[in-house]
């Protein structure tokens, strides 16, 4: 969430225009593996976290102006990104979940009832730092405006919202963001192929000092596993160039260039999704296994730095309802998921990846330039290292 002191930066000029974005946008464009970027494990159909069957995902994007910082007025850069667990059902049957704050520089709200009553009931919303509270009380309109109270009979909400600072592109406190736009990410939200990069809440973020965003991944157990299936989302925004490493490779150190950032500043939102039958507790464990995907890509989890992760699980549909009595629901033995922990590791890793690889160059506010990482040149660099594969065919 903290911004960071920019040491340097590039003097650019463009025009953008206002944009709606929402699934299939960035279809055609290449991602990670499409570049000959090696990763373990093997993914879903789509790499998506909409390989977990009934999660959906909206965006909103907002990208308007040029020039000069005119508070209230631009240049905006931002928007807003949604993750329905079971789809427009998401309020009426919640799912098990648990959160996890590896480094608190930031903000989720909703996660002290997660983390007391082991559900999630709602959406993720995601967006920029100074949004939360409104895009927060849209959720609660949205739902009001759908239908009635919740099963208990009770008219209350609790959102979970989350941030990154996107303030060195964005005109963070002209509060650009609107209730419609949380609105429009939430009534667009489908399944499917995920854009990726400069989309939703992800617009105006900055990773490892190149253009940063929305990513996302998936992995397949196989059948000795269960067949079950691990998503994930990420907004990224956080991390020092220097550090940045894919496949193991330090591209970072190898493709140089101005700096903004004299630490691991910024922030990063992972949501996890699953179909396995985790209890509350397990979701926890499944959180607390982001970081070491992080840390593959060089993360370090820096002082300013908000790392705040949260998992659920479609499984046991109907275990919230607070009617009928005694509730029966499936849990997956602890000694069975060692092979979720290694898919989330591997599905962090590479949704980073595939968000700065979506991304394209943006200039925002004040002419701020923030370049995206060259395709050409990455893989000139995993190439060196003998680390470069042959994509896979489609």
């Amino acid at each position: 969430m903290k911004p960071s002191k920019p040491s340097c930066f590039v003097i650019g000029l463009v025009l953008f225009a206002t944009l709606n974005s929402t699934l299939g946008l960035t279809q055609g464009k290449p991602r990670a593996r499409d570049l000959g970027v090696p990763f373990d494990g093997s993914p879903g159909a789509l790499n998506a976290i909409t390989d977990v069957k009934g999660v959906e995902v909206g965006f909103t994007t907002l990208i308007s102006g040029s020039g000069k910082l005119k508070v209230g007025e631009g240049p905006v850069r931002t928007g807003v990104t949604a993750v329905l667990p079971r789809g427009k059902q998401s309020f009426n049957d919640p799912v098990m979940a648990g959160w996890y704050s590896l480094n608190g520089n930031g903000e989720m709200t909703g996660t002290t009832w997660v983390e007391e009553s082991g559900f999630l009931e709602g959406p993720v919303m995601i967006t920029n730092t100074h949004s939360v509270g409104v895009v927060r009380d849209a959720v609660i309109q949205w739902r009001v405006k759908r239908g009635g109270p919740d099963a208990s009979g009770y008219w209350w909400s609790l959102p979970v919202v989350a941030e990154t600072w996107d303030g060195y592109l964005n005109d963070i406190n002209g509060f650009h963001v609107k209730p419609e736009d949380a609105f429009h990410a939430l009534d667009s939200a489908l399944g499917g192929p995920v854009a990726e990069g400069n989309v939703g809440g992800g617009t105006g973020m900055i990773c490892n000092e190149f253009k940063g965003g929305t990513g996302t991944a998936s992995r397949l157990l196989g059948s000795k596993d269960g067949g079950y299936t691990i998503g994930v989302l990420v907004q990224c925004n956080y991390g020092e160039r220097s550090q940045l490493r894919i496949a193991g490779v330090p591209v970072g150190r190898e493709i140089t260039g101005c700096g903004f950032r004299w630490d691991d500043l910024g922030s990063i939102i992972v949501v996890v999704a699953t179909d396995a039958p985790l209890l509350p507790t397990q979701l926890k464990r499944l959180a607390r296994k982001v970081p070491l995907g992080l840390g593959r890509d060089g993360s370090y989890s820096g002082n300013g730095s908000g790392d705040i992760f949260i998992a659920f699980s479609t499984a046991n549909p109907g275990a919230w309802n607070p009617k009928g009595g005694v509730k029966q629901v499936q849990m997956l033995p602890n000694d069975d998921m060692d092979p979720l922990f290694l898919a989330t590791v591997e599905a962090v890793e590479e949704a980073v990846i595939n968000a700065m690889v979506g991304a394209e160059t943006m200039v925002g506010i004040d002419d701020h330039k923030v370049i995206a990482i060259s395709h050409d040149q990455l893989q000139q660099v995993l190439k060196k290292y003998n680390r470069l594969v042959k994509p896979a065919a489609k």
